[in-house]
């Protein structure tokens, strides 16, 4: 099951949001180009995964209470007007707390996540996922993993830096990003 990808030409912010409304069945994300990305389900194999690096990231969350979580259910609106949901990702309570009620609950919201989780599963591309990790960062993203539980390596991306690959690591670190979280990868190779 690969992604679909549809060249909708004009599509604004709104119309994405009718076109979201419209098709709540399925799973959508806009590039900065104006494509929108069709995403199928994932297999229970990544939907485990998923859940655990969530699950560890609410623990922090709910234990530190320094911002919010989110899962891959979420999107965001960059500043390049790209409409991504990462696997998982956290925004601080500072950034949260600059936006609107309604651009909170009502919109996907006006900003770049502080950080975020991409989980390669069998039917992405890596080529792609890095461009959007990279799209990320471009856009205000501060720290970002990319893991690719079938090769057991870890892409850090933080901005300013190059991108740090690890492999097979047990654990990641928040930094200082997120400090004192660490993820337990053994829950997710």
């Amino acid at each position: 099951m690969d992604t679909i990808t549809l060249n909708i030409p004009h599509l604004n912010s709104e119309a994405f949001k009718e076109l979201c409304q419209v098709n709540k069945s399925l799973r959508l994300e806009r590039a900065s180009t104006g494509e929108v990305l069709i995403m199928p389900p994932t297999y229970p194999w990544t939907g485990k995964k998923n859940f655990g690096i969530a699950g560890q990231l609410w623990v922090w969350i709910d234990r530190t209470g320094l911002g919010i979580g989110f899962d891959s259910s979420t999107g965001f609106t960059l500043p390049n007007g790209a409409v991504y949901s990462p696997d998982a990702s956290w925004v601080s309570n500072q950034k949260w707390d600059t936006l609107t009620p309604t651009q909170q609950e009502e919109e996907f919201s006006p900003l770049a996540p502080d950080f975020v989780v991409e989980l390669r599963s069998s039917s992405d591309s890596l080529k792609k996922l890095r461009e959007k990790m990279q799209e990320y960062i471009d856009n205000g993203v501060r720290l970002g993993w990319l893991i690719d539980p079938k090769n057991k390596t870890v892409e850090i991306y933080r901005n300013g830096q190059d991108v740090e690959v690890l492999k097979s690591p047990t654990t990641l670190s928040g930094e200082d990003i997120l400090p004192g979280f660490e993820l337990n990868l053994n829950k997710v190779w």
